[in-house]
This record gives structure tokens, C-alpha cells and sequence, in this order.
């Protein structure tokens, strides 16, 4: 078992969200966890965080859906995903038999589906939801939910009125302030947050004189990200009380390093896991490696030590 592995030196507690390492999967990388087990076992993950599920099936998008970028990549994937019924008859009997809690990211194009999905989810082997607010609201001329506070509030206060679970409201990057936006999240009641999804770009293939990817504009991740990423985190973890999941760009341990000092209690590791399958663990052990050089005992002591003094969205423990 993983706390054997670790000797509890890697558990956090994401909002009552226990996890042996602070280790998850990004969303959207990660497919439903099960399309990893021939190269990783789910128990050494501090928890599996699935593709976005709605409440119906959704298509996706046409056309090219991905494509590489200079240390990074572009999708326009759409959000494909089987819908809840087929997640709750399917794929969760089989992701409970792993001892690894499954975060589920969601998402709507209405307040009201999000409480929709949120009420379908409540049910024994879903341990957290996790709210993808980049999606259009239809009922206000498609407008971002991300982007706008009172937007995000209101689908938060949906969600979290639907469900018994920890609630992880993920923010885009997309914005003029992520701070207030952070803000918002909070007053709204989510337990934790997640930063960041992935930013806004597109790619012209100069020779067809076009655009590549089939929806024009994707979302850009991988390390190329990652400065922005790291900068988020650390401007939002002096500015809220609840746990923060850092994410954009991790692809070893050293990166992950980097988001917990800047005050993220807990990491999702995305891209990388196209490039090396296995990585979750990878970066589990480095984690390990690090705080023997630092003569740390425990990883929950370096949340925070980049922010100024007393600013880390969670207890230092033993500093």
C-alpha cells in the first residue's frame, strides 16, 4: 500500500479530501484513470481526478483536435465524454475497486445543469466534484462562467446545494483578475481550488494558410504554462483561506515543488502523462527525494514557504 510506500510522509488533507501523496491527475489527461492501469497502479495516485462528465453524452468538437506547440500543446477536444449514466453504470464499479479517492470534474452550460450533474454524482465512490466553470452559459448569450464572478458564485452555490461532497471549483486563466475571482469562489463556498485550466491560442499552418485545429482556438498547456501557473497560485494562495490544487506545466517533481512552495497544498499533473504514463508516481518519489535533501519530515511543511510570512491558504504545521 501507498502509506507503507511513503511512510505517510507525502498525505495531505485537501478540505477532508484525504490523499496519500498530493498527487493527482489533471483532468481531461487522464481519461476515466482505468486507460492507465497497464503502466501505473492508481494506488500510488493520490487521487484520480476523471475527464469532464456531464450530464448527457457530448461529441465534441470536428476536426483536428490537438496539436503540439513549442513546450506545450493546443486542444479543442470539446469536452467529449460518455455522460453521467454511462460514468455511474461503467466506469465507477471499476474505480472502486482501486483504494484511491476519484475526483470528478463536471461541467454545464447552465447553473442549474451543474446541479443537475452534482445531484446525479452524490453517490458512494465519487469522494470530491470538481467544477469546470470554462464552459459558455447559454442562458446569457454564451458567456464564460469563468470569467465573470458573479457567474461562477451562482454555479458554485448550485453545485454545492446538490451534493454531500468536497466541492473544487477550477479556475480559467482567462481573466483580468484571477485574485477576485478566487474571491468569489470562496464567498460562494467552494471547499478548494484548482489553477489553472488551460489558457487561450491558436495555430495557422502557413502552408494551407488556415487554421489547424478544427475549433480555430484551443487550450494551451504543458510547460510553456507554467510561469503563468506558479504566478496565479502565488498571488491566489495570499489571498483565500481554502486549500489550493496547483496545476499547468508540472512534468517532474521539481515543478510540483515549485506550486507547493508557492502555497498549493496538493498538484494535477496533466500533460505530462501523455509523455510519460507513469508520471504521477515518478513524481511522487522525487517529492520524497526533496525532503530528505531538505531534512523535511513531512510535505505539508513546505506549503507556503515562498509566500510572504502567515499569507499560505492552509497551516504550515511545523514550520
Amino acid at each position: 500500500m501507498v502509506k507503507s510506500l511513503y511512510e505517510g510522509r507525502l498525505a495531505v488533507d485537501i478540505a477532508g479530501l484525504k490523499m496519500q501523496t498530493p498527487v493527482t491527475t489533471g483532468s481531461g489527461t487522464f481519461g476515466f484513470g482505468l486507460e492507465f492501469c497497464d503502466f501505473l497502479d492508481l494506488e500510488k495516485v493520490g487521487a484520480v481526478t476523471v475527464k469532464g462528465t456531464s450530464l448527457l453524452p457530448a461529441a465534441g468538437n470536428k476536426g483536428q483536435r490537438a496539436v503540439e506547440t513549442p513546450s506545450g500543446m493546443l486542444n479543442c477536444i470539446g469536452l467529449e465524454n460518455p455522460g453521467s449514466d454511462y460514468f455511474l453504470e461503467h466506469t465507477l464499479p471499476q474505480l472502486r475497486k482501486y483504494d484511491v479517492p476519484v475526483i470528478v470534474n463536471i461541467y454545464g452550460h447552465s447553473p442549474e445543469e451543474y446541479g443537475a450533474v452534482a445531484k446525479k454524482l452524490d453517490v458512494d465512490g465519487v469522494d470530491a466534484l470538481e467544477i469546470n466553470i470554462s464552459c459558455p452559459n447559454v442562458k446569457e448569450g454564451g458567456i464564460v462562467f469563468g470569467t465573470c464572478p458573479d457567474a461562477a458564485a451562482e454555479v458554485i452555490k448550485q453545485v454545492k446545494s446538490n451534493t454531500s461532497k468536497m466541492v473544487i471549483t477550477k479556475l480559467s486563466p482567462n481573466v483580468t483578475d484571477i485574485v477576485a475571482m478566487a474571491k468569489a469562489a470562496e464567498a460562494a463556498g467552494t471547499d478548494a481550488i484548482s489553477l489553472i485550466n488551460t489558457l487561450i491560442g491558436t495555430r495557422i499552418d502557413i502552408e494551407r494558410q488556415r487554421p489547424v485545429l478544427g475549433n480555430i482556438i484551443g487550450g494551451l498547456s504543458g510547460p510553456a504554462v507554467r510561469p503563468v501557473a506558479v504566478r496565479m497560485c502565488y498571488q491566489v494562495a495570499q489571498s483565500v483561506s481554502v486549500p489550493i490544487i496547483g496545476m499547468g506545466g508540472i512534468m517532474n517533481a521539481e515543478d510540483a515543488i515549485e506550486f507547493m512552495l508557492a502555497g498549493a497544498s496538493a498538484v494535477a499533473v496533466g500533460t505530462a502523462n501523455f509523455v510519460h504514463p507513469d508520471i504521477a508516481e515518478t513524481i511522487a518519489h522525487g517529492m520524497l527525494a526533496y525532503l530528505d535533501r531538505h531534512n523535511v519530515r513531512n510535505i505539508t511543511e513546505i506549503i507556503g514557504l515562498a509566500l510572504p510570512e502567515g499569507k499560505a491558504s492552509m497551516p504550515l504545521f511545523n514550520r
